[in-house]
């Protein structure tokens, strides 16, 4: 309906034709040639519109109904975060293979970035156990592919999107050492379990040599300048036993199953 000059609502006319596409209404200038269907139909034309805006969250959309989909019916999940620059001839990814393949022995699938290094030796040793390996793969500038022993894989373009499918599907989270992005993965999991976003579940960091500078600058830094309470630092557990990470987060699963 377009407004009568002088009506109510607004001080100057606005008489004229209206053009109402869905729930958008335009005026003027902004009212183009054609309908949605003509558009949808015609195959001519500049081929940018892929790129815009309101395409971007179709395809953000899809990416959370297929990981949904993929993930929905996973059976109790811990995610391994780690370096993809990790070579496989070091203790690091000897570490990582054997925690993959105790977890998938406790009945734990095993979800990993789906890369090279730390990612990689995670899938395999769960793969190598009969488990369930599950790699959910980034778009990055430079080539890079699901590893050759992820049994259920994704990728996905945007980081946020891949985020919500590793809080969603995982009872815990343990982190080898890495770099930004594994730091990234880690300080999200500590935000999201102290702003009480999810269920409070362990976050534990193999490699007490590798992160102890971190944690020491958290409570002489964080902890002492107030940015942090003494109860945030026991959301971080540190430990150099397989065998302690897959207890822990057994104990924390029996934990939140009698709790419930």
């Amino acid at each position: 309906m377009t407004q009568e000059p002088g009506s109510p609502g607004g001080d100057r006319p606005r008489g004229g034709a209206v053009h109402h596409r869905g729930p958008i209404e335009l005026r003027g200038a902004q009212i183009g040639s054609g309908t949605t269907d003509q558009r949808l139909l015609d195959s001519r034309g500049s081929s940018a519109w892929v790129h815009t805006d309101p395409w971007r969250v179709l395809r953000i959309q899809s990416e959370f109904v297929e990981g949904f989909g993929l993930l929905a019916e996973l059976s109790a999940a811990v995610a391994v975060f780690g370096s993809a620059r990790t070579s496989p001839d070091s203790p690091e990814y000897a570490a990582a293979r054997e925690l993959g393949a105790k977890l998938a022995q406790a009945g734990y699938a095993v979800i990993t970035g789906g890369g090279p290094g730390i990612m990689e030796a995670a899938n395999r040793g769960a793969s190598e156990a009969g488990g369930t390996s599950v790699g959910l793969g980034i778009e990055l500038p430079f080539e890079q592919r699901l590893n050759d022993w992820v049994d259920v894989g994704i990728n996905f373009r945007y980081f946020f999107a891949r985020k919500t499918m590793f809080v969603k599907y995982a009872q815990a989270f343990v982190i080898m050492p890495g770099g930004f992005g594994t730091l990234d993965e880690m300080f999200e999991a500590l935000t999201l379990v102290q702003t009480r976003k999810v269920t409070r579940f362990p976050v534990i960091l193999y490699g007490t040599d590798y992160w102890a500078g971190l944690v020491d600058w958290l409570r002489s830094a964080v902890l002492a300048g107030g940015k942090i309470n003494e109860l945030d630092l026991d959301l971080v557990h540190v430990t150099d036993d397989v065998d302690e990470v897959v207890a822990r987060i057994v104990e924390s699963m029996r934990q939140t199953k009698d709790g419930q």
